[in-house]
């Protein structure tokens, strides 16, 4: 019997086994993934389809990681089957491990909405780094990307196989870009900037089929307009993997339900990651998986720990761009906010405030004091004393802290 088993090899599963082994460094850890690769990067996918990046560079805990933490890895395994009431796992070749507590981190996988034609050949979607393989296998075959979903991976997706040589044009229902991230000024400056680097957009546009006709694919929209292309990628979100989960009795509604020490609705039973949902909330986000996969892993252990939740916040480039966005953005433009706006030099910061207390932040081309202002939006800074200053460039961040 293993101590521990953990389905899954993402950044929650790994959290979670290296907490174990912190606190427990006799136990036994058994780690299955469906991958056929190692724990690596997944935010440095776009990157890897720039050809910038090799699967090596991307690689987080090779084989000696494992091996020197004394923790089975079992690659390119899907787990078939559990038995809650033997505390059993079996494996896709019928194989059985029992196991004294498991971890679901089981991730998720991306959506495809049921667009018809999106089963078509030269029809993808970027998840995994095999998909990201695939993926760049045909696009040194290919001029011409229609990508549609022009949300975060989406742009980094498609800005990677731009440098890659393709042309790219965007295909987003929303009327805006970045709609979870970036408001209506915010997203029109982003827009503006990669229009510069040569995208092309149809925006507030929906998909009604792709074709595919001989070696070339066809976008038609609603609208009635048609675009060519050598390949698709469809990038319209993620979901959790929830199958197995469902199999095994747990409860779900839109992921697998945790509580507060990352226990599931079955004894002995965790779950972390973007397979879970707490407190009503799916994050599907790195540093959320992060600090749950460290909440489960200290609590399999017998310790007890708490989960508060995760301020939705994001921190990146996007298309080589500075980004930090966090908490409440506040598109529809219901709460008091301060803007700073520079279009010439593709500046814009916002700052949102509700009853005197920061709740949320854009910083769009300039992400300097980004962790303070994160952090005062997690602590619910009162920033009443200070507000007429956010508006200036040189704002000095340390007031918040």
């Amino acid at each position: 019997m293993a101590d521990h088993i953990i389905i899954g090899n993402g950044i929650a599963a790994n959290t979670a086994a290296e907490n174990i082994r912190k606190l427990e460094p006799d136990s036994s850890i058994c780690m299955f993934s469906r991958e056929k690769h190692g724990f690596y990067y997944t935010p440095a996918l776009p990157e890897f389809l720039a050809g910038e990046k090799d699967g090596t560079g991307m690689t987080l805990h090779n084989e000696q990681w494992y091996t020197e933490r004394n923790i089975e890895l079992h690659l390119n395994t899907e787990i078939a089957a559990i038995d809650p009431a033997t505390k059993t796992v079996i494996t896709d070749e019928d194989t059985p491990y029992l196991y004294n507590k498991l971890l679901f981190a089981t991730g998720g996988y991306s959506f495809v909405p049921p667009i018809r034609g999106a089963d078509s050949p030269g029809v993808y979607s970027l998840r995994t780094l095999e998909d990201a393989e695939a993926i760049r296998a045909k696009a040194a075959q290919s001029k011409k990307l229609v990508l549609i979903g022009g949300g975060l991976l989406g742009l980094e997706a498609g800005n990677g196989l731009r440098k890659a040589g393709l042309d790219v044009t965007v295909v987003e229902f929303f009327p805006r870009l970045l709609p979870r991230q970036m408001d209506v000024a915010g997203a029109a400056i982003l827009q503006k900037q990669l229009e510069g680097m040569g995208f092309g957009f149809y925006l507030g546009a929906k998909t009604q089929e792709i074709v595919h006709d001989g070696n070339s694919l066809f976008v038609n929209l609603e609208s009635g307009e048609h675009i060519s292309a050598d390949m698709v990628l469809v990038s319209a979100g993620v979901r959790p993997v929830i199958d197995l989960a469902k199999q095994a009795g747990l409860e779900i509604d839109k992921a697998v339900k945790v509580n507060d020490r990352m226990e599931t609705s079955i004894a002995d039973v965790y779950a972390a990651g973007d397979v879970v949902e707490y407190k009503g909330v799916f994050y599907g986000i790195w540093p959320a998986s992060m600090e749950q996969g460290r909440i489960a892993g200290l609590n399999m252990t017998g310790t007890s720990e708490s989960y508060t939740g995760t301020v939705l916040a994001n921190k990146l480039k996007v298309v080589g761009i500075d980004l930090a966005a966090a908490g409440d953005i506040d598109v529809d433009n219901k709460l008091e906010s301060v803007v700073h706006e520079d279009q010439e030099k593709g500046l814009y910061r916002k700052f949102v405030i509700d009853d005197g207390r920061l709740v949320g932040a854009i910083l769009f081309g300039d992400t300097r004091g980004s962790d303070v202002v994160m952090d005062a939006i997690r602590d619910g800074k009162d920033v009443s004393t200070c507000r007429n200053q956010l508006s200036k460039i040189d704002f000095d961040f340390s007031i918040l802290s």
